[in-house]
């Protein structure tokens, strides 16, 4: 669907919550305007299970009895942050420097939100990759589900690969990163 069609509106604006256990969340339009119900079957048709608070989102929209809803996830943009530190590894790493990274896609071995971290594997490689809480909200996702497909940006550190950005399937498939 594109903007043009205006049978479907398309609206931008920030994800208010959004609570994958409950199965939906809420977005902000820009423009203002009563909140829009974002159902868990929409974001996933997208290819993700989640995505942050506060990260800004296009989606189409309808009108029903009980309030506006998105129909369609359009795009997804992840918050624009400074850059992202490392931890023990020392030092960060810039914008610039991770888009610069080539997306690699994997799945997800195992995610624990209340630990703030889990690992992913590679397509093709052997080793596990370590993906923190912080690089999934700077990435626009609340948390991952094991088995999910991402693309994973990485960079190695003293204890082995680390992500430091994940896309979904979905964008990464569709839209150059």
């Amino acid at each position: 669907m594109n903007e043009q069609d205006s049978s479907v509106p398309v609206v931008h604006g920030k994800v208010k919550w959004f609570d994958p256990a409950k199965g939906f969340g809420f977005i902000v339009a820009d423009e203002g305007g009563p909140d829009i119900l974002l159902h868990a079957n929409v974001l996933r048709n997208y290819g993700q299970s989640s995505v942050a608070d506060g990260t800004g989102i296009s989606v189409t929209v309808q009108s029903t009895p009980r309030g506006v809803q998105a129909v369609e996830v359009i795009k997804i943009e992840p918050p624009v942050g400074a850059a992202f530190p490392l931890g023990e590894e020392g030092g960060s790493t810039t914008p610039e420097e991770i888009a610069a990274r080539p997306l690699e896609p994997a799945r997800v071995k195992w995610f624990d939100k209340a630990k703030g971290f889990g690992f992913g594997n590679v397509f093709g490689r052997p080793e596990d990759v370590f993906i923190h809480i912080e690089v999934l909200r700077s990435s626009g996702f609340a948390d991952l589900a094991a088995g999910e497909a991402v693309c994973l940006k990485i960079m190695d550190g003293k204890r082995g690969r680390m992500a430091v950005q994940v896309v979904s399937w979905e964008a990464a498939v569709h839209k150059p990163v």
